[in-house]
């Protein structure tokens, strides 16, 4: 094995106490952590844990990590034709900079890419309104729209981060 990918979007936790406020994630229930802030669609959002996280993969295996998805859904507006997505920027440059602690940490980390470039359907609810990408799609829940491309604020923000080798 050459190197280890990962995807990365929040951490979870458990607890053993049965009244512990919940929170949803793909396949199981978890337990809300207070101390962070939560998405829309009850994600909990946690750079430092995207740290913690590549430091505990690296120093158990010793191998070079490579961060394939790395993203935030959110139901975004289009208004006067433009997409203003500064939560999306403030996520990525959030995790950013804690990949660039844990490379400082030692971590060997060959690249970071996020999910996704461009707006599709979420294989975890199958809705089109949780939008990830950097490029806006103008297509509904229902299938309806003129499937129109519009890049997104974050689109020119991370166009500039590539450009820079991670610098923002």
């Amino acid at each position: 094995m050459d190197f280890i990918s990962l995807s990365y979007y929040s951490t979870r936790l458990v607890s053993t106490k049965e009244n512990s406020e919940k929170t949803e994630a793909n396949l199981f229930t978890t337990v809300k952590n207070p101390y962070l802030e939560t998405s829309e669609w009850g994600w909990q959002i946690d750079d430092l844990g995207f740290r913690t996280t590549l430091n505990v993969l690296y120093d158990r295996y010793q191998k070079p990590l490579f961060v394939v998805e790395n993203g935030l859904g959110a139901k975004d507006e289009v208004i006067d034709g433009e997409i203003i997505d500064d939560y999306r920027i403030a996520f990525h440059k959030a995790h950013i900079n804690m990949l660039g602690e844990a490379i400082k940490d030692g971590v060997d980390c060959l690249g970071y890419t996020s999910w996704g470039c461009i707006d599709l359907v979420s294989a975890s609810t199958g809705q089109m309104s949780k939008r990830y990408g950097f490029i806006y799609v103008d297509r509904d829940d229902a299938g309806k729209g003129t499937n129109k491309r519009i890049p997104k604020k974050s689109y020119y923000w991370y166009q500039k981060v590539i450009k820079n080798n991670g610098i923002y």
